[in-house]
């Protein structure tokens, strides 16, 4: 591990990812705008952007490969220009559907891959003592790029629409990739190919028996502090009588600062609390406030309430994993990236099945009835974690 006098300050290291959150603009914002604007039926544009969406929740089976061969830094550098010129080609064939389907999808792969060979390569070099901030600022430098792609992608297409907005974009997307050379890459940043795939099965195996990996897995995959009501809240703003463009502002203004705070308040919580226990009091806190809504007016202000509170909970739980996450994965770990991804994709799993949980919930109580759900679920899930949570604080300070 370098030491710490050698690595550039934590910020710099964090907002590497900002190319990230900018692809995931343009496949959530950017495109669904332009497509709109066609008068493509919304759902297929819905459609595309699901399938777009599928690397998420499925790169970690592909993660292997960013620890094999070459290093984390040369797959990052490849894999981040290989997502802008995806974003390029599909930028240039909107007409094309299916096509376009492709383009996003293989270009949402390329950016979750440059993400995960980041966070094994950072895990591998910060310091334990500085995962917190590192999880901060690697939230968000991930929100933050979502913002920036979300206002100056579409500005850049409406300035100057074709193909030369199209290449300024792609050179967006690329520009922060010149911090890499920067960062320093640990000295087992790449193992022999023979060696890797002759001892890979063994390695996966035995990265799954880790206690700790284990432990984060249970804690991830409950949803203590999913705080899916973020994503389910954007397409209920009639439901408090708020306009279209009262919701797009804020979710351009408010949300992202409010994100963004949440994100850096926690390295100042975590100097007095553990990771795992902060994670479960955000869970336990913002399900209080959600059920707090249920006696409210559906007014826009307290729409407006609702979708910062969800995203500063939301934003400070994110930080917590990516801290917790930084923390498994140690020094020398041959296997970074991909228990680096395979922890990422299981924090990811209670969003998706909250989902579906709160919409079923919206469908048979209304607001009142999503507020309920996600609240008690997630109060239940930390009820259930907490005895678990301490005894683990306990064998830690015994074995210290």
């Amino acid at each position: 591990m370098p030491s710490t006098k050698s690595l550039p300050p934590i910020w710099f290291i964090g907002l590497a990812v900002l190319p990230f959150g900018m692809f995931g603009a343009l496949t959530l914002i950017t495109v669904p705008q332009l497509l709109e604007a066609r008068h493509v039926p919304e759902t297929v544009i819905a459609g595309i952007t699901s399938f777009a969406m599928i690397p998420g929740f499925t790169c970690f089976l592909l993660a292997p490969i960013l620890d094999v061969h070459f290093s984390r830094r040369s797959y990052a550098l490849v894999l981040g220009v290989a997502a802008a010129i995806l974003g390029f080609v599909a930028l240039e064939h909107l007409t094309d559907i299916k096509l376009l389907s492709t383009l996003l999808f293989l270009g949402f792969f390329c950016s979750q891959m440059f993400v995960t060979a980041l966070g094994g390569w950072f895990g591998s070099i910060v310091p334990d003592d500085l995962s917190s901030p590192l999880g901060a600022w690697f939230a968000v430098g991930n929100t933050g790029g979502f913002g920036v792609g979300a206002i100056t992608i579409i500005t850049l297409l409406r300035v100057l629409p074709g193909t030369l907005g199209h290449v300024l974009i792609a050179l967006l997307l690329i520009a922060p990739l010149a911090m890499l050379p920067f960062i320093p890459a640990p000295q087992n940043d790449r193992m022999l190919l023979h060696e890797s795939f002759r001892t890979l099965f063994r390695d996966l195996v035995a990265l799954v028996k880790q206690r700790i990996v284990l432990r984060t897995l249970f804690l991830f995959c409950l949803p203590a502090a999913s705080f899916a009501l973020t994503n389910t809240l954007g397409g209920l703003g009639d439901d408090f009588h708020a306009s279209e463009t009262f919701v797009a502002t804020l979710s351009g203004t408010a949300v992202l600062a409010a994100s963004v705070f949440g994100n850096l308040i926690v390295p100042k919580i975590t100097r007095y609390i553990s990771a795992r226990l902060l994670y479960l009091t955000i869970g336990s806190v913002g399900a209080l406030f959600t059920l707090s809504l249920i006696g409210m007016p559906r007014v826009p202000l307290v729409y407006a309430i609702a979708l910062i509170g969800q995203n500063v909970f939301q934003s400070a739980a994110f930080t917590v994993e990516n801290t917790i996450v930084f923390q498994s994965i140690g020094e020398g770990n041959p296997l970074a990236s991909t228990q680096f991804a395979f922890l990422g994709a299981a924090a990811a799993l209670p969003i998706v099945y909250m989902q579906a949980v709160d919409g079923h919930a919206y469908g048979m109580g209304g607001m009142t009835g999503t507020f309920a759900a996600d609240a008690l679920i997630s109060l239940a899930a930390c009820t259930l974690l907490l005895p678990f949570v301490l005894h683990w604080r306990r064998k830690k300070a015994l074995t210290a």
